[in-house]
């Protein structure tokens, strides 16, 4: 991999007239690249930031492809499980048309799920059947194998249960899960897990439509997100980057290759909890809807009251994931830190990387986004790096994000 100081491609819009600091918004893009683009650390970064709804920075560095092709602004990336935000809003858009409530029981939709035991060997029966609101908040008692823990952890593993292009259609998924038993009751504990993509296939059965079908005609067309898929089309493919990964001597070695992606072949089953491949333009697009409270561009595709509730942590008892978390990966840190419908939110500013009020989430590619709806702030940050736990890049861009914040749009937070 090529180590040398990447070439500069950064815009700077108003930042002094948007209350930043263009010097910081120009250090923490300077500190990114020679901390992680320079050294060979991360492959490749693109970075947005935006604040009241204006682009203050856009900038793309490192090489998109082992064979030094430079990142361009239109890449597309895998963003993995920042796909479980898309698909927790098209689950709430059928909330919001009467075709389901968040505590409706999931066997309603998924009737493979009545019966479900739980713990090792089926030892007992739920205490309560799996909810809607379980499989947006991750209580449902299902699991990851990449979690690494249980027996059934392992199970999943097995089965392949993770992957992001199974063999597999939607309903041999459920009914490979319906013979696993869960981890815990429902409701009991916080598990990151399989849960949106249950979540996917409830929507492809109320709605009718497979589940790309309906994130074209019901999310993307309206977002004008023509850059995201689940299947990367012919004519794009030579924007996909290359996907590297971990080596055990702390280098890089390539995981997918862009021209020849698993990405770009025909799906039977689209992953709610982690398919999409997307650009850092298009998921801006995105969380701008989000920021505006459910529409963008005269497309409302949720009420604000949803919104609202979406960004709302929803754990039992109003604890954090310190308190209630049995897994062993997600992507976010715990304390402080709670969970709505199908977000990460700050609880604690203390605690938390973030403001009170903040919601975020990332993708095992080591993609990130983050929310700041008091400040009105948004951050993409793409590149595709796995796994994601082993740099602190999330972190530390949203700290220096808000320290470039230079004029407050709203009272000081404390927890």
């Amino acid at each position: 991999m090529d180590l040398q100081p990447s070439t500069p491609s950064a815009a700077y819009w108003d930042a002094a007239g948007l209350g930043m600091d263009a010097d910081k918004l120009d250090a923490l893009v300077d500190f990114l690249d020679r901390k992680y683009i320079c050294t060979g650390k991360l492959p490749h970064m693109q970075l947005i930031v935006s604040r009241d709804e204006k682009v203050v920075v856009d900038v793309a560095r490192g090489q998109a492809r082992a064979d030094g092709t430079p990142l361009r602004g239109d890449a597309l990336f895998r963003i993995a499980s920042m796909t479980k935000p898309v698909t927790s809003v098209a689950f709430l858009m059928l909330v919001e048309a009467g075709l389901t409530a968040l505590d409706d029981p999931v066997d309603r939709v998924i009737p493979e799920f009545r019966g479900l035991r739980v713990g090792i060997g089926g030892a007992s029966a739920p205490r309560r059947p799996m909810t809607m609101r379980d499989l947006l908040r991750h209580t449902s008692g299902l699991t990851y194998g990449l979690q690494c823990r249980t027996p059934i952890d392992a199970a999943y593993r097995a089965l392949g249960l993770d992957e992001f292009q199974q063999e597999r259609g939607s309903d041999d998924f459920i009914a490979a899960l319906a013979g696993l038993p869960l981890e815990f009751s429902p409701g009991d504990k916080w598990n990151y897990s399989v849960s949106t993509d249950v979540l996917g296939v409830v929507v492809e059965r109320l709605s009718g439509m497979r589940l790309d079908r309906y994130f074209s005609e019901r999310i993307f067309e309206p977002l004008g997100m023509a850059d995201s898929f689940f299947v990367v089309p012919a004519g794009k493919a030579e924007r996909l980057t290359d996907a590297w990964q971990l080596r055990g001597n702390g280098g890089l070695s390539i995981a997918d290759r862009g021209r020849r992606s698993r990405w770009s072949r025909p799906l039977r089953f689209f992953s709610g909890g982690g398919g999409l491949v997307s650009s850092a333009a298009d998921y801006h697009r995105f969380s701008l809807m989000l920021l505006r409270d459910g529409e963008l561009g005269g497309a409302r595709l949720l009420k604000p009251e949803t919104i609202a509730d979406m960004r709302t942590n929803h754990l039992p008892g109003g604890r954090d994931l310190t308190a209630l978390s049995t897994a062993m990966f997600s992507e976010a840190g715990y304390a402080g830190t709670g969970f709505g419908l199908g977000v990460a939110v700050t609880m604690d500013a203390a605690r938390a990387c973030g403001n009170v009020g903040e919601y975020c989430w990332g993708g095992i590619f080591s993609t990130y986004f983050f929310i700041d709806p008091i400040e009105r702030l948004i951050a993409i940050f793409m590149t595709q790096h796995m796994p994601s736990s082993v740099h602190p890049v999330r972190a530390e861009l949203r700290a220096m994000v808000r320290d470039a914040v230079v004029r407050r749009h709203g009272p000081a937070r404390s927890a």
